[in-house]
């Protein structure tokens, strides 16, 4: 019998257990164990079917007292942290098993795999190459408002996984093994003893740090790795190697930029976000070019660096000394436009580094001179890439073609994808600040804007976009609307900060031409050398199907056709659109849209990157990425995409390198392939029987959502959504803000954001925003005898095959029992019956999906996911009891109590550990 792969998993979680139940012991004493170890059974037999079982759990923990029953829930969340990072390393072991077995085909996805098996399905060599070294790849990294693990606790968890991977060396001495486990022993016992709730909110700029350090920690070392793997692979299928200059993956970020509905991003904030990510690069830069210096200790050069470095003895080592000194002017530039900034302080329990030498970007500059560095720093990539290049042409020129290959190499490909930047920096705004921003100005000269016709908006802006420029700084913005004064300032600093800094401009809630046109023309008015291009965001479903009227009148007029210079970038929200239309009707709405927007972009003759906005959770656009990128579009993959990796996916995809290599690899295998074998155009019967289902689900959705006059008051009856704003879990504020409201509509689902709304559902686990509607549009065509059957467009479709997969692992994640439990202790008794009828549907959802898959039992074709849940939720169910009875308590006048909120930040924490996802 062969040996199980997954034994080694178990054994960790196993172990992990049982040092955190020593920890217990140890720091808790016995009665806290004992305790954790009653109610683990119990749950463990509810959950085994056991009659009863369930009732006496929630009996139990509803008898103990509060004082007692948060340590317990502490340590089941514990424990899910625990088997979330042997989980993430369990990964990391598979991907290595795959890789040392000779006889073992490559794992899928890799670059091997895919390379050698479009080869074999006939593409040519140098068509496959010439998709590779062509390929663009954009990962946009967001901060995420439910972010909920401090970093000081990702960092012992990162530990942690360290000690895992040690302790699977075959080569252990016995004395190495004791003191692997010693390691984790004190890691667990350091994060027992640690606070799972922030002393403060977060600002933006800690946000800033905390991104930043995902590149110290693991891009830094992956990103190398991860372009050694496409070159050799690259080498195998075609002979061709990856240039130095080509790389398939690039980084953006939104943290610091994104200022929609965070009034906390100011102008200042985003001018100091580009100037941390300078300083991080350069400190990052300083060590490779030493130990590269060291390396490169050769008398012998080509003429042409000989003659650069004047004849020196050591020419290589002279040259790197002036990138050295550089870059360190480059660094004492960035401190120097730090140094007297306000926010750089933190409170070091909350830093987000993980350790205090000179390399961390989360050193504050106290004490930083003013004083602009009197070396030249580096502010072009190409000037820091041109020595190094040089130094490259060098070494194969004399032969040494092995050195050049190895430190340099690496370096050099890190300067292609990071530049001085690490990551570009996008800013983002709601469409309705610009019209207010531009009404404002246009008023100030005695004009009208907003009055006007959408067609009057656009010649309007069209004409002044054609004129002379006139002076931001003469508007007389001491008179007007802060909100207008802020927009204005932010265009102001984006034009002073330097291009290379910068990525795109995002418009959230484009509706019309004129929102992007409004934006070129503020752009148009602060000046600067270079202009971001800009980028509208269709989010809502009727947004969504009017994008390709709006790109085809854009198209239409010859000023903006020659601003583009014929390529365009579009961004789909996946959150605001499930949200405003349901999950399953959302899919298909993002469907049509990229279809109408490919075929508009063609018509034109416009190259196009689709920039896909999606979350973390199912019910804003996750899942797993190879499944999303091939169930999309005909043509909507061309070789180039953008896609947002967003709060704790970022830890979950890039927290360890394996795991980040093989993030970037699977983007890359997935986009070629997409580009070169796109998936065919779905048979006209399924697309009809899409519409009507996706118009089923949709009026389903919103007759609960939107029409039920009593939703919004069992919404924030039945889940923690309201105190979920209290705690310190990011910079943006849940709700956007309503200029207009008094009130009354800012306590709607119109206002809250797509995150929280799907966090406060996830919570009580219903998941109602990842599945309702579904339940409708599949029984009623089964009901009907749908035709074409939806078994077969199962079967053959990879888009309907992709949703339904990913609402069934939401539906096997989620538990009516417990959202039963909310709606007993905490809704009042005449909203109950709307709770009554939403689990009914739920049931409903679950047997539709079982149709069409024809699955026995949900996520049956994943017996991994299936096991992980089935292990997770005795440990997920305990928590969840214990939440209740703390939002009770909150609710009945114990929100002032400081324990109340950090024992409810415990829960949070363990209910989004055991469910893999917040919002």
């Amino acid at each position: 019998m062969a040996s199980d792969p997954h034994k080694p998993l178990r054994d960790d979680v196993h172990l992990l257990g049982e040092l955190l139940g020593e920890t217990l012991r140890i720091h808790e004493g016995d009665a806290l164990f004992n305790r954790v170890e009653r109610v683990r059974a119990i749950a463990k037999a509810a959950h085994a079917g056991e009659a009863g079982a369930f009732d006496l759990l929630a009996d139990v923990l509803g008898d103990m007292p509060i004082e007692a029953a948060v340590p317990v829930a502490r340590a089941f969340a514990h424990f899910l942290a625990l088997a979330n990072i042997a989980e993430q390393h369990h990964r990391t072991r598979r991907r290595r098993d795959h890789a040392r077995d000779a006889d073992r085909h490559p794992q899928r996805g890799s670059c091997a795999e895919t390379f050698a098996r479009l080869i074999g399905a006939g593409v040519a060599p140098d068509t496959l190459a010439d998709a590779v070294v062509s390929s663009r790849v954009e990962l946009v990294l967001t901060a995420h408002p439910t972010e909920v693990v401090r970093r000081t606790l990702i960092q012992k968890y990162n530990r942690i996984a360290s000690i895992l991977a040690f302790r699977d060396r075959v080569d252990l001495t016995p004395v190495e093994h004791d003191d692997a486990i010693d390691g984790l022993r004190r890691e667990i016992a350091a994060a027992w003893q640690s606070d799972e709730a922030r002393a403060r909110r977060i600002s933006p700029l800690d946000e800033v740090r905390a991104g930043l350090i995902v590149f110290e920690e693991t891009l830094w070392d992956a990103v190398p790795a991860y372009l050694r793997d496409v070159d050799r692979a690259l080498r195998d299928a075609t002979g061709r190697s990856l240039p130095l200059d080509a790389t398939p993956i690039r980084f953006g970020s939104w943290i610091g930029g994104d200022r929609d509905g965070n009034p906390n991003v100011t102008p200042e904030v985003t001018r100091q976000a580009t100037w941390l990510a300078r300083w991080q690069a350069a400190a990052l830069y300083l060590p490779e070019v030493e130990a590269l210096r060291d390396e490169l200790s050769m008398s012998r050069a080509s003429p042409e660096l000989a003659d650069r470095a004047g004849g020196a003895r050591e020419p290589y080592r002279v040259l790197l000394r002036e990138v050295r000194d550089r870059l360190s002017a480059t660094r004492e530039l960035a401190e120097a436009q730090l140094g007297s900034a306000e926010g750089l302080r933190y409170e070091a329990s909350d830093s987000p580094t993980p350790n205090a030498d000179a390399s961390s970007v989360a050193q504050p500059f106290r004490g930083a001179s003013m004083a602009p560095p009197l070396r030249a720093a580096y502010l072009r990539v190409a000037d820091l890439a041109e020595p190094l290049l040089l130094c490259h042409r060098s070494l194969e020129a004399t032969g040494n073609q092995q050195i050049a290959s190895g430190r340099l190499t690496d370096l050099l490909r890190r300067v292609t994808t990071f530049g001085l930047v690490l990551a570009r920096l996008d800013l983002r705004q709601d469409s309705a600040r610009h019209a207010e921003a531009v009404d404002w100005i246009f008023a100030s000269r005695g004009d009208e804007y907003s009055s006007r016709s959408e067609e009057g908006r656009q010649r309007m802006l069209l004409t002044a976009l054609a004129g002379a420029r006139g002076a931001i700084d003469d508007l007389p913005l001491a008179g007007a609307p802060e909100p207008v004064r802020d927009t204005v300032e932010t265009f102001r600093t984006a034009a002073a900060i330097d291009g290379e800094s910068l990525g795109a401009y995002v418009i959230t809630m484009a509706r019309q031409p004129s929102d992007v046109l409004a934006v070129e023309w503020l752009q148009h008015l602060a000046g600067g050398a270079v202009r971001q291009r800009l980028v509208p965001l269709f989010e809502t479903a009727d947004d969504l199907d009017a994008a390709g009227r709006v790109l085809r009148t854009l198209f239409a007029a010859p000023w903006y056709r020659n601003r583009i210079a014929n390529h365009q970038e579009v961004m789909i929200g996946y959150s605001d659109s499930a949200k405003d239309a349901g999950r399953f009707s959302a899919a298909w709405a993002l469907y049509r849209a990229q279809e109408d927007i490919v075929a508009t972009c063609r018509e034109h003759g416009v190259a196009l990157t689709l920039f896909h906005g999606r979350g973390g959770s199912v019910g804003r656009g996750g899942g797993p990425t190879y499944l999303a990128i091939q169930s999309q579009p005909p043509g909507s993959i061309d070789g180039t995409l953008r896609v947002t990796e967003q709060g704790e996916m970022i830890q979950a995809k890039f927290g360890l390198p394996d795991i980040a290599v093989r993030t970037m690899e699977v983007y890359t295998t997935a986009t070629v392939e997409a580009t070169l074998k796109p998936p065919l155009a779905p048979d006209p019967r399924w697309r009809s029987a899409m519409d009507r289902a996706a118009t089923e689900a949709r009026d389903a959705y919103r007759r609960i959502v939107r029409e039920h006059p009593r939703f919004v008051e069992y919404f924030r009856s039945a889940t923690p959504e309201p105190e979920l704003r209290a705690i310190n879990i990011g910079s943006r504020p849940a709700r956007r803000p309503s200029p207009s409201s008094t009130g009354g509509a800012q306590d709607g689902i119109e206002s809250l954001r797509a995150i929280p709304w799907q966090f406060a559902w996830t919570q009580t686990r219903l998941l109602l925003a990842s599945w309702l509607g579904v339940e409708a549009a599949l029984g009623e065509a089964a009901a009907r005898g749908s035709e074409p059957p939806l078994d077969a467009m199962y079967d053959g479709w990879p888009f309907f095959r992709s949703t339904i997969d990913l609402i069934e692992m939401v539906l096997a994640k989620a538990d009516s029992r417990i959202a039963a439990l909310y709606d007993r202790e905490l809704v009042p008794p005449d909203l109950r019956p709307l709770g009554e009828a939403l689990r009914a549907k739920l049931d409903a959802a679950t047997a539709a999906v079982l149709r069409v898959t024809r699955h026995r039992q949900l996520v049956e074709n994943n017996p991994v996911l299936r096991r992980s849940i089935d292990v997770r939720n005795p440990y997920v169910d305990p928590i969840n009891l214990v939440q209740i009875e703390l939002l009770r308590r909150l609710r009945s006048g114990g929100d002032r109590d400081e324990r109340l909120q950090r024992a409810f930040v415990v829960t949070v924490n363990g209910i989004a550990a055991g469910l893999r996802n917040t919002g």
